[in-house]
Parts: C-alpha cells; sequence; structure tokens
C-alpha cells in the first residue's frame, strides 16, 4: 500500500514534535507500507519570515516573497529525514522542483501544472521514505514558486495523484472534519465520511482542515483523503468521490476576510477574490500579502451538504433558520452562504447548527 502523508506546522513545530512524526512514519514504512511525506514549515515559520520582509519593505516583491517564505518547508524536510534515520528507516528529502512539482508563473498563489516525481519514485523503489517540502514548486521559467493558502495539502494531494498513492493522510492536531468549530459550538460532532463534492464545498468556504485548490485536484483525479489527527494512527474522516442523498453535513465560520466596492480590483495584488457582485467584492486575506486601505472585515457563514443550495426542501429550511440573521446571502449546488459581521459569525455558525443538524444525517454514508 502506498500512502502520501502530510503533516502541518504544528506537527513538526519543535524537535520532539519532528520526533514524534518520524515515529509515527516509522511504524506505517514497518507495517509494510510505501510512504512519502510531505511537511509544512515548523510552527509559526512562515508568519516569521512575511514579518521579516515587511521591515525590510513595505511593499515586497512577490518573487522575493517565495524565495524567502519557501526556505521553512526545507528545514523541516531535512531534520525529518535525519530524525527517520535515528529511527533506522533510510529517508530522503526532496524541494519541491526536485519532486517534479511543475506550476504556473503566478508567484506567492501558483497553480500546478504538472507533476513529474521521477525522483521521488526512485527513492520508493530503493526502499526509502522520500520527505517532500510541501507549499512549493518550480515554473517553467525555472523561478521558485509558492501555492498558497493550504499548499502543502495541495503538494501531498498532487503527489498522490501522480504516484496512484491509495491514500492521501492530512495529518494536524485535529481529529478529522467536524460538523462545525467545537470551540464554538459544542455539540458538533466529528463527521465519519464526506463526498469530496461536500469537502469541496466547505474548503471553498474556509474550512480550517481542508483547503480548496488540494480538494479541488483530489475531485479531480480522484484521491482518497483521509483527514486525521498526527498524535492517532488511522481514524478521522475518509473523503472519497461518492454521491450522498441531499443532506447538511456542516456549518463553516470564515472570518479571515473583507469587503469593499467593485473599484478595488485594480489594487488587489494576485488572485484572492472570494466573490464579486452589485454589492461589492468579497476578499479572502489569507492570500493578501499587502495592505489595501479601505477593505472592511466581514464574515461568512456557510451551510453545506448535497443538494442543500438546490433541494427545494433543504434550501426553504435553510433560509427560514437564517432569517434575520444575516446582510445577504448566496447559493451553490452544495452550500447556502450567509454574509454576516465578523461579530455575529460565531452565533449564527451555533444557530444554524442547532438548527439543521443532527446525528441522523452527519453520519450518513456518502
Amino acid at each position: 500500500m502506498l500512502l502520501v502523508q502530510k503533516y502541518g506546522g504544528s506537527s513538526v513545530a519543535d524537535v520532539p514534535r519532528i520526533r514524534r512524526v518520524a515515529a509515527r512514519v516509522a511504524r506505517a514504512r514497518r507495517a509494510g507500507h510505501d510512504v512519502v511525506v510531505v511537511v509544512s514549515a515548523m510552527g509559526n515559520t512562515t508568519n516569521e519570515l512575511l514579518a521579516l520582509a515587511r521591515e525590510v519593505s513595505k511593499a515586497p516583491g512577490r518573487r522575493e516573497l517565495d524565495m524567502l517564505i519557501s526556505v521553512g518547508e526545507r528545514v523541516s524536510m531535512a531534520l525529518l529525514a535525519m530524525a527517520l534515520q535515528e529511527e533506522g528507516v533510510p529517508a530522503r528529502s526532496f524541494t519541491g522542483s526536485q519532486s517534479g512539482i511543475i506550476t504556473d508563473g503566478a508567484h506567492a498563489n501558483a497553480r500546478v501544472v504538472e507533476v513529474r516525481p521521477g525522483r521521488v519514485r526512485e527513492a520508493l523503489a530503493q526502499g526509502e521514505v522520500a520527505i517532500v517540502a510541501g507549499f512549493q514548486g518550480v515554473s517553467r521559467d525555472r523561478e521558485v514558486t509558492t501555492l498558497g493558502r493550504g499548499g502543502s495539502d495541495t503538494t501531498a494531494v498532487v503527489l498522490a495523484a501522480a504516484l496512484r498513492a491509495d491514500e492521501c493522510e492530512i495529518c494536524s492536531d485535529v481529529d478529522g472534519v467536524w460538523s462545525a468549530d467545537p470551540r464554538a459550538v459544542p455539540e458538533a460532532i466529528k463527521l465519519d465520511a464526506l463526498t469530496l463534492d461536500e469537502a469541496l464545498a466547505m474548503a471553498r468556504n474556509g474550512a480550517k482542515v481542508l483547503y480548496e485548490e488540494a480538494v479541488a485536484w483530489a475531485h479531480r483525479e480522484g484521491v482518497v483523503i483521509r483527514a486525521s489527527a498526527t498524535a492517532n494512527d488511522g481514524g478521522g474522516t475518509v473523503i472519497r468521490p461518492g454521491v450522498a442523498s441531499p443532506r447538511v453535513v456542516a456549518v463553516v465560520r470564515d472570518t479571515e476576510l473583507a469587503s469593499g466596492p467593485l473599484a478595488f480590483l485594480s489594487q488587489l495584488p494576485g488572485p484572492c477574490v472570494r466573490r464579486a457582485d452589485d454589492r461589492g467584492l468579497v476578499v479572502d486575506l489569507r492570500n493578501l500579502h499587502a495592505a489595501v486601505p479601505g477593505l472592511e472585515p466581514v464574515a461568512t457563514v456557510a451551510v453545506v451538504g448535497t443538494r442543500v443550495g438546490s433541494d427545494p426542501t433543504l434550501l426553504a429550511a435553510t433560509l427560514a433558520a437564517a432569517e434575520g440573521r444575516h446582510e445577504g446571502f448566496w447559493a451553490g449546488a452544495d452550500e447556502v452562504v450567509f454574509r454576516v459581521k465578523c461579530s455575529g459569525a460565531a452565533s449564527l455558525e451555533g444557530h444554524l447548527h442547532l438548527a439543521l443538524l443532527s446525528t441522523s444525517c452527519m453520519n450518513a454514508a456518502p
């Protein structure tokens, strides 16, 4: 069985945690699995590097930002390779370019256009664990690029697709995908299974455990994803191709957004627009590496599930539950998204979860 495992920044934040990840990978290897590991930068490294850049320059160029922030993942990959070797497991580390992650030229938010994992395959054939620096690639012009928000997840999924892996495991501090943020909604429960359509709708609306580009690639290529906790082996939430009956599975809150008039389009550096309509723009701040004066904080709360935005009964129930609690909404096939003030987002999330979700619909198999 070929596994691709991705470990986020909190999982490799210091040497003891890196050693725990190495032990987890070693267990999978000794169980007979071939393993490719994708790592993020340690802890808060990427934000610290961005802060350094802003100390040097008020408006750092995106090419030089990519050169800078791609360093963090290289530190993680080398340290994890050393830790695995200490466990007696042969391991070799690779940068994004060495792994064959080919992207377009959009610095700081590049898209993967091709994967040529020849060197990764060679390492696996020699009985080694291949450790790949996430979040980065190389353009056809041989420029270092980074993949934007959730880029290490994207690295893991594209490699899983190219290598025809049996499963792509996204490991974090959270054991799977939940029906709402359990810190704000005590009634939230872990979801055992999701369809890729449902996961994509959650990721599109700011779910913390899932990232849109990664899930979109998995959706196109039919990659099976398992979202699980680094502290556990197995478990979590399995996300796979399939079709479910109409249902609500989750309520997703996103407060890392801002709004502004359409005239602001010319001031936005790079692809960061979540929505544009006659009311103006909703901008995703996570891929906005420079300040844009005049943007106002805004939040969204999305009800997500199979056909929740197209099934008349589900849509009517969703709109009725949110009546009088939002400033506007839009609907897609698997989502109904309400625009709200940031101060009211958590309250609406809890209210909609209570009104629309039950354990019977949440864990229905896709």
